[in-house]
């Protein structure tokens, strides 16, 4: 029997007080800031956020290097990115998303390669700088044809003081202007990985920017240019994404930074639009290239056909009568792939119940794909959120729903427990957890080695992964502990 909204939001705020009684006295008092019940009509969901994980409990965030390399850097497949440091980091976050790319791997792209200056105990006491200097010039002799190159820090880096923007500048000398990036993103750097993303926007924008020669590229621009900002073509996301845009009638320059090049982050700031896909990880440069080139930008939301149609509308309403006939098209084109989609799998997952925690958008932006389903997600959060994610999160949840951020393992396992949802959508660290409950789940990072989820074609893939992790036999030979 379903519970009424008034009902719903009584039990949740139960619940987050028998979650908290395990707590010691302090450590309840810090997380109670960070659970809540969803009030419609409200601003903001009322949680704190972006704010040190209490040391003890279990996390699921990571750090800022995370968010520099792992992120923002690592999918610009003509660049090498350096993890400057001991080797774990580097080793850790290689090839661990699935950002899908065209060139030629080891020849003029570098995406799943990792590179790594392997710090040893005696580069922690006399420095590494000679050792980046010499791992950069064997990188040029050993890959000629990159574009360029970052050096990725990791937590040693600025422990010790490293000078890696001297090095960076007078290496660029030695290779004639070569491209050589700088990023401070030290692990320890922030409360996770999101400060990791605002550093690498903030090297993009003083050692590629501003140091660009205005006619390197001699590029002719048009007046239908736009730059996808924030997709890493997890799956070939991206891809999705640009055909709608193209087949509307606009022109896409550049992709931030999934398949995407140096020669694309050197010719954003020459686009008419930035459409944003990512706001955690990309506003801040979006934000920097609308105050210094006058370029707007526009968030938009690709999962699913209810925001891929108000999203359309939204990009051709900063564009003339041609490119909004354009999006009319391209909507009415797909509108017979939605249908059968929708026919096909509604009924098999119509009133199903989601939980939600991820990163990044995922946590606001999948609700309406589910919701296009028939289903109802009844709780969600962010790993890595600040208060405006939350603020722009109120605009797709309904009343009553279950709000977490940086949530723990126990309170995770605590909720699905006592909610009992039909599916939970969250990350691989929490996939195996929820499996051997009994609870059907989809890691939403990197859409469990499917994808892609964004476009129209994209979410007739997003309904068949739901209906076979929700309608598969494998459930009725398990059992969830609380049976």
């Amino acid at each position: 029997m379903s519970l009424t909204a008034e009902e719903t939001k009584a039990r949740n705020k139960q619940l987050i007080d028998e979650v908290l009684k395990a707590y010691p006295e302090k450590t309840a008092k810090k997380r109670a800031k960070h659970l809540n019940t969803f009030e419609e009509g409200k601003t903001d969901c009322n949680v704190k956020s972006n704010i040190k994980s209490i040391p003890g409990v279990m996390t699921i965030r990571g750090c800022a290097y995370a968010g520099s390399k792992g992120v923002v850097w690592g999918p610009i497949k003509d660049m090498i990115h350096i993890s400057h440091g001991p080797v774990g980091c580097g080793q850790y976050s290689w090839g661990s998303r699935r950002n899908y790319y065209i060139g030629t791997t080891g020849v003029d792209t570098f995406v799943t390669m990792q590179f790594t200056s392997d710090f040893q105990e005696k580069d922690i006491v006399f420095g590494g700088d000679k050792k980046l200097e010499k791992i950069i010039d064997e990188i040029q002799d050993l890959f000629p044809l990159n574009k360029g190159i970052s050096v990725q820090s990791e937590c040693p880096i600025g422990l010790i003081g490293d000078d890696i923007e001297a090095v960076s500048k007078k290496k660029s000398k030695e290779h004639e202007g070569h491209t050589i990036v700088p990023v401070r993103c030290e692990g320890f750097r922030g409360v996770s990985q999101s400060l990791g993303h605002h550093i690498a926007n903030d090297a993009i924008r003083d050692w590629v920017f501003d140091r660009t020669a205005p006619d390197k590229n001699a590029f002719e621009s048009s007046p239908y240019d736009v730059a996808i900002i924030g997709d890493y073509n997890i799956g070939g996301d991206a891809w999705s994404s640009r055909i709608l845009l193209e087949e509307m009638g606009l022109r896409v320059i550049a992709q931030w930074s999934g398949d995407g090049s140096l020669a694309e982050l050197e010719n954003t700031p020459k686009a008419k639009l930035n459409v944003l896909h990512c706001y955690r990880s990309m506003n801040y440069i979006s934000r920097h290239m609308e105050e210094k080139y006058g370029i707007p930008w526009v968030e938009y939301n690709f999962f699913g056909p209810s925001k891929i149609e108000a999203s359309l509308r939204e990009i051709a309403g900063h564009f003339d009568d041609k490119i909004k006939e354009g999006a009319e098209r391209v909507i009415a084109k797909y509108k017979a792939l939605t249908e059968s989609v929708i026919a096909k799998y509604r009924p098999r997952l119509q009133g199903k119940k989601v939980m939600l925690f991820v990163g990044g958008l995922r946590p606001r932006h999948v609700i309406g794909a589910y919701e296009d389903l028939g289903m109802d997600v009844v709780g969600t959060g962010y790993e890595f959120g600040h208060n405006d994610d939350y603020q722009r999160t109120t605009h797709y949840v309904k009343d009553g729903t279950l709000i977490y951020d940086d949530v723990t393992g126990y309170e995770f396992e605590k909720f699905v427990e006592k909610v009992q949802p039909d599916l939970v959508g969250s990350g691989i660290k929490e996939k195996y957890v929820f499996q051997k409950m009994g609870v059907p789940f989809r890691q939403m990072h990197s859409w469990d080695y499917s994808g892609p989820y964004h476009g129209y074609d994209g979410f007739a893939i997003f309904a068949r992964d739901m209906d076979m992790a929700i309608n598969s036999p494998v459930w009725g030979l398990t059992k969830a502990p609380w049976k």
